[in-house]
């Protein structure tokens, strides 16, 4: 059975280095949330008066990262209804909190013959900042510039409310391919219905 991975994880997380190394393995195409809807996304936050990089402000919290949301979850729809898995990387922070909401996206996917498995990236916090200052996006600098106000907000122990595998990826984690081959690995060995 095809399967869906939906990878999320704070900011800085390392969300798309394990959708890199899950794609290798898997042979399945990656959908990132802001790969597939930055442009749009800068345009419209310009329009309604914010900086094009923001995304702490209600503004975008409000109109438009449900925009985005809805973007990468129709263009996965889209590649389940072909019969194709994929990697899909964002945050999902509020999703994952949100038990029907991932009812509905499971639900939809296995009507169309394809899996589900919710992957939450973990790391520290001291990890989390070096990979925010290394990939120097602009949608950061408001994390940056308020690191420790920006980190009241993060919690460490977070956890989807349902089934999930949890991908360590602090500085002395175990290497991202060798979790992401157990967790093949163990997807492979699960009891299908009958």
């Amino acid at each position: 059975m095809p399967r869906t991975f939906l990878i999320g994880g704070y900011a800085g997380s390392g969300k798309s280095e394990f959708s890199r190394v899950l794609s290798r393995l898997t042979g399945s195409a990656i959908i990132d949330k802001d790969t597939i809807t930055r442009p749009a996304v800068e345009r419209l936050l310009e329009e309604l008066g914010q900086p094009a990089f923001d995304r702490e402000s209600q503004t975008y919290l409000d109109q438009v990262r449900p925009l985005e949301y809805e973007a990468l979850l129709s263009t996965i729809q889209e590649n389940a209804e072909v019969g194709l898995g994929t990697i899909g990387s964002a945050p999902f922070i509020r999703e994952f909190q949100d038990g029907a909401w991932i009812d509905r996206v499971r639900t939809r996917l296995q009507e169309a013959g394809v899996g589900l498995t919710l992957v939450w990236v973990r790391c520290d916090t001291s990890t989390m900042l070096t990979y925010l200052k290394r990939r120097g996006a602009a949608r950061d600098s408001a994390k940056l510039t308020g690191w420790a106000d920006y980190l009241v907000g993060v919690n460490l122990d977070y956890q989807p409310v349902a089934d999930h595998v949890i991908v360590e990826n602090s500085e002395s984690s175990e290497p991202l391919k060798n979790q992401a081959a157990r967790m093949l690995a163990a997807i492979s060995t699960e009891v299908k219905p009958a």
